[in-house]
């Protein structure tokens, strides 16, 4: 009969039966520890604790006190609130989502962003910004000051600011080929210009 119950039972039966066999001669203690603002309650054998907290109990101390002594070193060394605090500072040490500089979003799973970056220019994003409105005011100012307004105005919406020539010329209603015609004089004249220039 028991080669008939081990070859046709699912195993799990007999691993159950063996840890309720086990947990029979253990003595679990329940404790409890803050996690975030709650109190969550584990079971954990007596043995565990005692190498945990490095904690024995007298011979003249009753369960009831050393069950007691066991949840106040608990509530001294890890139910503090400067302890139980660890997720402020922690909890933005997952995988980052970043921007590189072409605009294509990376996810660096490998290791923690905030400890080391790839890519430092994520957090100084706001001072690339401003680098950028920078660097855009000084080549208008520059176009501006090689072409004649309405042409500068011209190829800085379609060179810097991403319009088509279409898309211009149907904001200022005009011919798309006259506007295409223009931009090409603008740009041929800038590179003359420049060709001039050494920098």
């Amino acid at each position: 009969m028991g080669r008939y119950f081990y070859k046709h039972q699912p195993l799990f039966v007999p691993i159950a039966l063996l840890l309720r066999t086990r947990q029979k001669g253990r003595n679990i203690m329940k404790i409890k520890i803050r996690y975030e603002n709650e109190y969550q309650t584990l079971e954990v054998e007596n043995v565990e604790l005692e190498r945990w907290l490095n904690i024995s109990i007298s011979e003249d101390e009753s369960q009831e006190d050393y069950e007691q002594r066991i949840q106040d070193v608990i509530e001294e060394r890890f139910n503090r609130p400067d302890y139980n605090s660890w997720h402020k500072h922690d909890r933005h040490t997952g995988n980052a989502y970043m921007k590189s500089k072409d605009g294509t979003i990376e996810v660096n799973a490998e290791e923690a962003i905030m400890y080391r970056a790839a890519d430092k220019s994520v957090f100084d994003g706001s001072i690339d910004g401003v680098h950028n409105q920078l660097e855009y005011e000084e080549c208008c100012e520059t176009l501006r000051s090689l072409l004649k307004p309405a042409v500068a105005d011209m190829v800085i919406a379609i060179a810097l600011d991403g319009y088509t020539v279409g898309e211009y010329a149907a904001s200022i209603g005009e011919d798309a080929n006259t506007v295409s015609h223009r931009y090409r004089r603008a740009i041929n004249k800038l590179k003359k210009a420049f060709s001039k220039t050494s920098f």
